[in-house]
């Protein structure tokens, strides 16, 4: 019999109210999850968070626990104190980690420590100065290896343990149907994946005085778009070259280098008197001289990031990979200040995301994501190009080789669509989120498997490499004065991971088998 779990959610902020508690208050009408408490620092902690819906609210109570520095690798003693009270107290069953990621790998810890299941979120692990110092660059790669050593130890004490990673797009029905488009054709051609172009934009226009004076997402601990989104694609792209791979074609080596834009770039483009042209309201607020900000943002992390990659076996290029990840991309902003939300979400933030998988001479799979209005935006329909929800994949095959093959099949909103009834994902990331979280609990109350768990902690070495690759790369330019410098080249061997998956079908809920 099943047994609601009761959830601990350290972080409370705003990625926290947007993403996890709506999956949470789906979960908790599901029967999988309990009570969800939260911890935060104390100026977060002061009131209690509400979530939910007009017709049913809820109510997080948040503990407070005080700041500690991101060097370290252990709670201080104080904040493991707060927090196995709150466990004991709350009879909590599972941890969700969603802190600033400087702060992951203590709290995972933690966690795994204590016997606790974790939902961790995306990416594992930073380090202050990730772009700038390669020592922090390649903690990141370590920090892997120290997760997965833990969650070993865990499991052989709690064999019920289970770390699951929150990188939304393994639950995705248009992610998950271009790997199995992949794995397809892989299977009949013996073809791995021989390129990929990966592009995400999110449109945030940051003014220069938000350069200095915003932290949230902000750049100002040394690292930036590689660490706030780019996890998804240093995830999705080896998730996507995995299922492509056949015998004697795995890949076990990257080349990575790294070209990136910092704020000092930024205020090139454009510039402080630039900003006072365009945007009348700014001048009158803005404290700041160009070369104050240029002053105050030096060290700073970076604002775009464009990635060219080298997938290797054996010394020979299995895939090549373009990855382009920017936050300066077409933007809706307007408003000054940005609204309550900050620049998170919102305030003119419009998504834009492209995928092109080539697989040899046999496939061609073109996945887009192209919006310019947000979903409160009227006159147009959210799934068309432009609108809130759009997304369509195209797929191409050579059917001069195999006639039962289309030429050309296209997919969209509808055809994506998971499911039905009250287990329906949908192709959104708020839907694939819901169903990450729902999956984890449902795992945790016997309802699915182990080896059915679609992100565990172990499978996550790839990412982690490709995400530590990139800031080494950063870095080794920053250190050399910007010049180009010699690419990066780490092993990418993948770690023992769960037994391949089911076919299972996504559930929204994750409550059928």
């Amino acid at each position: 019999m099943s047994t609601a779990v009761n959830v601990l959610v350290i972080g409370a902020g705003p990625h926290t109210r947007l993403n996890h508690l709506p999956a949470l208050a789906a979960a908790q009408d599901a029967g999988l999850a309990g009570t969800v408490t939260g911890i935060d620092l104390p100026h977060t902690a002061a009131c209690a968070v509400e979530y939910g819906t007009p017709g049913r609210p809820r109510r997080m109570p948040v503990f407070a626990v005080q700041p500690f520095p991101a060097s370290r690798r252990a709670l201080p003693g104080a904040v493991r104190r707060v927090l196995e009270d709150v466990v004991g107290r709350e009879r909590i069953g599972a941890v969700v980690v969603a802190t600033e990621p400087s702060f992951h790998l203590p709290y995972a810890l933690w966690a795994m420590e204590q016997g606790l299941p974790v939902l961790l979120d995306k990416p594992l692990t930073v380090h202050p100065g990730a772009s700038t110092d390669p020592a922090a660059a390649q903690a990141i790669a370590d920090d892997f290896d120290t997760l997965l050593g833990a969650y070993r130890a865990a499991r052989r004490l709690h064999p019920k343990m289970v770390v699951s990673v929150l990188s939304q797009r393994r639950w995705h029905p248009a992610f998950r149907r271009v790997r199995e488009l992949i794995a397809e054709v892989a299977e009949a051609t013996n073809c791995p994946v021989t390129s990929v172009q990966s592009s995400h934009g999110d449109g945030q226009w940051r003014l220069p005085d938000e350069l200095v004076d915003l932290g949230y997402h902000g750049f100002d601990r040394g690292y930036g778009k590689a660490a706030h989104s780019g996890y998804h694609h240093f995830d999705t792209v080896p998730w996507w070259l995995t299922a492509g791979e056949r015998p004697g074609k795995e890949i076990d080596e990257i080349e990575v280098h790294a070209a990136c834009t910092r704020p000092s770039d930024f205020l090139a483009q454009l510039t402080v008197a630039d900003h006072a042209r365009l945007l009348p309201a700014f001048a009158g607020r803005n404290p700041y001289t160009e070369a104050d900000v240029l002053r105050l943002t030096a060290g700073h992390g970076e604002v775009d990031v464009f990635l060219n990659v080298a997938y290797r076996h054996r010394g020979r290029v299995m895939a090549l990979g373009n990855h382009s990840l920017a936050h300066t991309t077409y933007s809706q902003r307007g408003p000054l200040p940005p609204g309550s939300g900050g620049l998170y979400k919102g305030n003119g933030r419009i998504g834009q995301e492209t995928h092109v998988v080539q697989q040899g001479p046999f496939q061609a799979v073109h996945l887009q994501v192209l919006q310019s209005l947000h979903s409160d935006d009227e006159g147009i329909d959210p799934r068309a190009v432009g609108g809130a929800d759009h997304i369509e994949l195209h797929v191409f095959r050579n059917n001069q080789v195999r006639p039962d093959w289309q030429r050309h099949h296209p997919l969209h909103y509808t055809d994506l669509i998971q499911g039905g009834g009250d287990g329906t994902v949908l192709p959104t990331q708020r839907s694939a989120r819901t169903c990450a979280v729902a999956e984890f609990l449902a795992h945790l109350n016997g309802r699915i498997p182990r080896s059915e768990l679609a992100s565990d902690l172990a499978d996550h070495r790839r990412p982690a490499r490709m995400m530590s690759a990139a800031y080494l790369s950063m870095a080794r330019r920053a250190a050399n004065d910007g010049r180009p410098t010699a690419p990066v080249v780490l092993d990418f061997h993948r770690t023992a991971f769960p037994a391949e998956r089911s076919k299972r079908p996504l559930t929204a809920l994750g409550a059928t088998r």
